[in-house]
C-alpha cells in the first residue's frame, strides 16, 4: 500500500521542502533540539554527567547505549518528564527548561504502547486531538490520515486487545503522529517485539519518518537497530556521550575502546605500541595460493569455530599475540567443513586502511 503524502509538521502549517537534508536547521537557523551542559543526578547517582547535543530538523537521531548509560534520562529531559539539575534544554531555539510536557512540541512513543484498552483504535488515535478540542470532522480526517500512514486503514473500530504487538505499536505511532509534533521521541518502542517483526518495524519506522519529515529521537541499546535506521547516533556510556556521528563513521571510525566494543563486534590488538581495531568482516582467511599482496598478514591457529548458517565465525590465536574473530560467508562451505577447521594453522590478512588506531576511553564528538 502506498503511503499518503507527508503530514504537515511545522507549527503554523509550513512544511520543510521535500528532500531537505537530514540535520538541517529551520529558517531561523536553529536545530530542533539543543542540550547545553545538561546534568541530572538522583541522590549520589549521576544519571547524565554533563552533555551537549544538537539535533537537526528532520533527523532520525538515535541515543544508543547499555542500560544505565543515561540515554532514557536524556530523552525524558527532552520530553519534559524530568528537569536537568544544570544546563538548558531548547526546542527550535526556545528554552523549554522547566516547561511541562504538554507545553512542548513533542510526543513520546513508549515500549509498552500505553494504549487505552477500553477505547477503539480510532478513539486512541484521536484522543490527543479531543483534549485539544479539535473538531470532530478534523479529528476523523487526521486520524484516518495517520492510520493510513502506518498501514492500519480499516482498523478504526477494533480494540487494542484484538491487535498483534506490531499493530499496537503502529497505533501508538499513529496517535503520536496525528498531533503533528515538532519532535517525536521513541523510548525503545520495538523492545517487546520478536526479532522478525522488530526488523520489519525498523524498515517501517524509517520509511514513516521520511514521509512525515518529523524529527525522530530514538532510544535503544540495540546496535544493529541504531545502525539500520539512524541519520546520526550518539553513543552513551556512564552518563556521558562517547561519540556522535553517522552510522558508518561510528562503526568504521570508533572514537575509543568503549565505542569499539559496544557498536558491533570488533578485534582489539596492540602492534608496535599502538592499539588498533579491525572489524571481523574485514579480515580474510587466506588459503594456500591466495595472493596476500596489499594485505597486512599474520599467522595463527583456529581455536574455535561457530557455524551460524549464512556465516561461520572463526576465532584465531595469533602468533604475534592476541586473537581475532573472523567472519566468513558460507558461499560453498558446509557446516562439517567449517567445523573441521578447528586447530588448523592459517594466515589471516586485512587491508591496512581497515585497521583503525583507537584510544582508551577518552571522549570526543564528531562535528555536529
Amino acid at each position: 500500500m502506498e503511503r499518503t503524502a507527508a503530514i504537515t509538521t511545522e507549527p503554523g502549517g509550513q512544511d520543510e521542502p521535500a528532500g531537505a537534508p537530514s540535520g538541517s536547521r529551520d529558517s531561523s537557523g536553529e536545530p530542533d533540539v539543543r542540550l547545553s551542559g545538561v546534568r541530572k543526578s538522583y541522590g549520589d547517582v549521576v544519571a547524565v554527567g554533563g552533555i551537549d547535543l544538537e539535533i537537526g530538523r528532520g533527523e532520525f537521531f538515535t541515543l544508543l547505549g547499555p542500560s544505565g548509560s543515561g540515554k532514557t534520562t536524556t530523552l525524558r529531559m527532552i520530553a519534559g518528564f524530568e528537569e536537568p539539575d544544570v544546563g538548558t534544554d531548547e526546542l527550535a531555539g526556545r528554552d523549554v527548561t522547566g516547561i511541562p510536557p504538554y507545553d512542548r512540541e513533542v510526543n513520546t512513543v513508549f515500549q509498552d504502547y500505553a494504549l487505552f484498552p477500553h477505547m477503539t483504535v480510532g478513539e486512541n488515535v484521536e484522543y490527543g486531538l479531543r483534549v485539544k478540542r479539535v473538531s470532530k470532522d478534523e479529528r476523523r480526517r487526521r486520524s484516518a490520515e495517520a492510520l493510513e500512514m502506518v498501514r492500519l486503514s480499516g482498523y478504526e473500530a477494533r480494540k487494542p486487545s484484538e491487535l498483534s504487538g506490531g499493530q499496537r505499536q503502529r497505533v501508538a505511532l499513529a496517535r503520536a503522529i496525528v498531533n503533528r509534533p515538532r519532535v517525536l521521541l521513541l523510548d525503545e518502542p520495538l523492545g517487546a517485539l520478536d526479532l522478525k517483526l522488530r526488523e520489519q518495524m525498523q524498515v517501517e519506522l524509517k520509511g514513516i519518518q521520511g514521509d512525515v519529515r518529523i524529527t525522530f529521537i530514538y532510544v535503544t541499546h540495540d546496535q544493529d537497530e541504531a545502525l539500520t535506521m539512524s541519520d546520526r547516533i550518539a553513543v552513551f556510556n556512564d552518563g556521558r556521550v562517547e561519540q556522535v556521528g553517522r552510522p558508518a563513521d561510528v562503526y568504521e571510525q570508533p572514537a575509543n575502546d568503549f565505542v569499539t566494543g559496544f557498536v558491533g563486534a570488533s578485534n582489539l590488538l596492540e602492534r608496535d605500541g599502538v592499539r588498533i581495531t579491525v572489524r571481523p568482516e574485514k579480515i580474510r582467511l587466506l588459503e594456500d595460493g591466495d595472493d596476500g599482496s596489499g594485505l597486512h598478514t599474520e599467522r595463527g591457529v583456529i581455536r574455535d569455530v561457530a557455524y551460524a548458517g549464512m556465516v561461520t565465525r572463526y576465532l584465531v590465536d595469533l602468533e604475534a599475540g592476541g586473537e581475532v574473530l573472523v567472519v566468513r560467508q558460507n558461499l560453498e562451505t558446509s557446516s562439517t567443513e567449517a567445523l573441521e577447521q578447528r586447530g588448523r594453522q592459517v594466515t589471516v590478512g586485512w587491508r591496512p586502511e581497515h585497521s583503525v588506531a583507537v584510544t582508551e576511553q577518552t571522549r570526543r564528538e564528531n562535528p555536529q
